[in-house]
């Protein structure tokens, strides 16, 4: 099979690494990629959104299968672009319709969704700048610490937990009044705030059966103790201690079912990853946001952990027969930590060689952001690499990825030292 990967990130160097080890491979290209993704296929100077040059690309190439990593290409519309296009049709997209990736890019939609099918999440309200004293009602009716969302799109950074009334008042009127996301944050949802921890739940669905997939828990703050600035990922952990038998049961029977078989019910063509971010909360899954794509560091973890053949799976997407493929887990642990340039998430310097890369046994090593000059590895990106190592607990994997960092560096870099501390 000839497939094209969109994407440029950790999340898309795992899915590489993992597709080119499929006996149903021939052929694989990675647009944009980086200096890491080289090694499973060839990098491609596309624009994932350019859908045009994708096109082109396809049709001269004879593409069989295009897996959209990222989520801005899908809310787009990219399924649709192809679905719609005589030339394209034949070609197996992988993510879902621009109807149904409204579940990540809109906020307001995703909550709506939620209401209809009785899934479980906070209460919440939404407003614009024509309802802004509106917004001010609604949070004074509030207890602190308050929750503002951008509705749209905003790089992960769209999310404010505020613990004054005077703060988050302020931060409203700046999301909606001042467009301090854009266009992102000319609506508001202003939601509960949900006490409990956090963890990420994956599925892969064709649309009518879907394929559980290992959970994983991620590390947003940029700081230790989860202090300072939130990024898009500082580690991740798989799996996640506290979600046994009993607390995954009640994700797929409350959340999972419902929303596979909501998406179904309202027309909404899905064919690809689910991601659903989850608070426990008394025992109790609730869920805080849907993504139309895998997480990142997310995917570090979790498809390390895959034994089955992901184009294996991802064929029985294209086709609807998802049920009768078999999907196999890795009982061993596994643990990402980021390495990111120093700085991140706000100014930071790139172009810096990185030492170390090529004498690595223990570890996986991802590349987020990087790219090549020549035999040389360069940090490209805020974050710049994700190390992912296995072991027989969750403390294990993190340490061997610890052990690891040290025999890499480049200037000015930056990791979190305290990855899985509050499960560990």
């Amino acid at each position: 099979m000839k497939v094209l990967l969109l994407g440029s990130g950790g999340r898309e160097h795992a899915l590489a690494w993992k597709m080119a080890k499929s006996s149903q491979l021939d052929t694989l290209f990675i647009a944009p990629g980086n200096a890491g993704t080289r090694a499973h296929g060839t990098n491609v100077a596309l624009k994932p959104t350019d859908f045009e040059a994708v096109k082109a690309f396809v049709l001269e190439n004879q593409i069989e299968m295009v897996v959209v990593g990222p989520e801005d290409p899908l809310v787009a519309g990219i399924y649709d672009f192809f679905v719609n296009d005589p030339q394209l049709s034949k070609t197996a997209v992988i993510g879902p319709s621009k109807a149904a990736a409204q579940l990540e890019g809109s906020k307001d939609f995703a909550k709506e969704f939620m209401m209809r099918h009785n899934i479980p999440t906070a209460k919440y309200a939404t407003f614009t700048k024509d309802t802004l004293e509106k917004g001010y009602a609604f949070l004074e009716s509030m207890k602190p610490p308050y929750v503002l969302k951008a509705d749209g799109l905003a790089a992960g950074k769209g999310v404010l937990i505020l613990d004054t009334l005077a703060e988050a008042k302020k931060e409203l009127k700046a999301m909606l009044a001042d467009a301090k996301f854009g266009d992102a944050s000319s609506r508001v949802v202003i939601e509960q705030f949900l006490k409990g921890i956090e963890m990420s739940s994956f599925v892969i669905t064709d649309g009518e059966s879907y394929k559980i997939l290992p959970e994983a828990k991620d590390y947003k703050r940029v700081g230790e103790g989860d202090k300072g600035l939130n990024t898009g990922g500082m580690g991740a952990i798989s799996p996640v201690p506290f979600a046994d038998s009993t607390f995954k049961d009640k994700i797929e029977n409350q959340i999972i079912i419902p929303t596979v078989k909501g998406l179904k019910a309202e027309g909404l063509v899905y064919k690809g990853f689910i991601f659903f971010g989850i608070i426990n909360v008394k025992g109790e899954p609730y869920v805080i946001e849907y993504n139309c794509r895998m997480g990142d560091p997310e995917t570090e973890v979790v498809i390390p952990r895959l034994k089955s053949d992901l184009l294996d799976l991802f064929e029985g997407v294209a086709s609807n027969t998802l049920s009768e493929r078999d999907v196999q887990f890795d009982e061993r642990s596994a643990a990402t930590v980021m390495m990111v340039s120093g700085g991140y998430p706000e100014a930071y310097k790139t172009g810096k060689v990185i030492y170390g890369l090529n004498g690595i046994t223990d570890s996986l090593v991802f590349h987020a952001g990087t790219s090549a000059d020549g035999p040389a590895i360069m940090s490209a990106g805020g974050r710049v690499l994700a190390v992912t190592s296995y072991g027989k607990n969750v403390d294990s994997a993190v340490s061997r990825s610890y052990r690891t960092i040290e025999n890499i560096e480049f200037e000015d870099a930056y990791f979190r030292k305290d990855i899985g501390f509050d499960v560990i």
